[in-house]
């Protein structure tokens, strides 16, 4: 009877080890995006799916809310395999990939059909050239135009000359764009952003309908530029090495219904976004149009700035004039 049972536990045990949770493949994903937004809602939702549908060998665990830090220490953390994953903006991912930011070219769209139109043809290209380059990601998550916002009207480069206009550090489209436009800006984390803006440090600061809102920078704010400054998004992305440890009909899975539910954040993004521009006018806050002298300054700017990112070899020549193919196109079409 003894060596019955043995014979039998030595059958099953197998398959007891092949689907227990301690042989599951843990992904260890952090975001500053904090707990119980759209975001985290949309990939905790994806998490569970891709737990159930892979029988639990597959298992998406998040750290939101910045508690890994910021985008630059999560992409750390993941090189010395403290996680596997981040959802991370574009730009913290141009040391990995410069090309992926590309989007993020100073005055390149001025409308969302353009946006719309480039992205059609150019997204897989740049999620494949990523995946080339070592991460695995499944799609791109609007973060919307940004536009400069001031407690002054600014109509024109000289009066943003006499502010004082905050960038993130190691924006290096932004400090194309004011290098360009010889203004000095304040480089501040945007934890302090607020902060600054309460205290007089910086008045100027550069940011999406959204963002402002969330940030609470709005409450300090009057004016908005009423020119798409820069396009703006964020991804998340796996080490392909750990995404390669899982086997490949579990890949398939994660990649199912991670670009599905990316595609939804894409588009409730895209409906904050709109929402967020609406109650910034409701609250008061004035969207300046500015005259055509004006306008034509600030993109003659850009095209400085944009010089300046091709001699620093800020992204491939090929991916440059890929964009600016597509964009062309998009003007002629919209």
């Amino acid at each position: 009877m003894i060596l019955r049972r043995l014979t039998q536990l030595c059958l099953i045990l197998p398959l007891i080890m092949a689907t227990s949770p301690l042989n599951a493949k843990t992904i260890k994903i952090a975001t500053i995006s904090p707990d119980g937004t759209m975001w985290m809602q949309e990939m905790r939702a994806g998490a569970k799916e891709v737990k159930k549908r892979t029988q639990g060998r597959v298992v998406l665990k998040f750290y939101p809310g910045g508690v890994m830090g910021s985008d630059e220490n999560v992409l750390r953390k993941i090189r010395i395999g403290q996680l596997q994953g981040g959802a991370v903006t574009t730009g913290s991912l141009r040391a990995i990939y410069p090309d992926i930011d590309i989007y993020s070219l100073p005055y390149l769209f001025s409308t969302l059909e353009q946006v719309d139109y480039v992205r059609e043809k150019l997204d897989q290209t740049l999620l494949d050239e990523l995946e080339k380059n070592g991460f695995v990601s499944f799609g791109f998550g609007e973060g919307g135009f940004t536009y400069m916002m001031s407690d002054s009207s600014l109509y024109t480069v000289e009066d943003v000359r006499k502010q004082k206009v905050w960038i993130p550090g190691g924006n290096k489209v932004g400090e194309a764009v004011f290098s360009s436009a010889e203004v000095s800006p304040v480089t501040l984390p945007v934890s302090d952003v607020l902060t600054g803006l309460q205290t007089g440090l910086v008045n100027t600061v550069i940011t999406s309908p959204i963002g402002a809102i969330a940030l609470q920078w709005h409450t300090r704010v009057k004016y908005v530029i009423d020119v798409p400054l820069t396009y703006i998004a964020a991804m998340l992305v796996i080490d392909k090495k750990a995404f390669n440890k899982i086997k490949k009909d579990d890949q398939a899975v994660v990649r199912e219904v991670m670009t599905a539910a990316f595609k939804r954040i894409d588009a409730a993004n895209r409906r904050d976004n709109l929402a967020a521009q609406d109650a910034l006018k409701q609250q008061g806050i004035e969207y300046v149009s500015l005259p055509k002298a004006s306008l034509d300054a600030w993109y003659a700017i850009g095209d400085m700035a944009i010089d300046k990112l091709k001699k620093d070899n800020s992204y491939s020549p090929a991916a440059y004039k890929n964009i600016m193919d597509h964009v062309a196109a998009a003007k002629a079409k919209h």
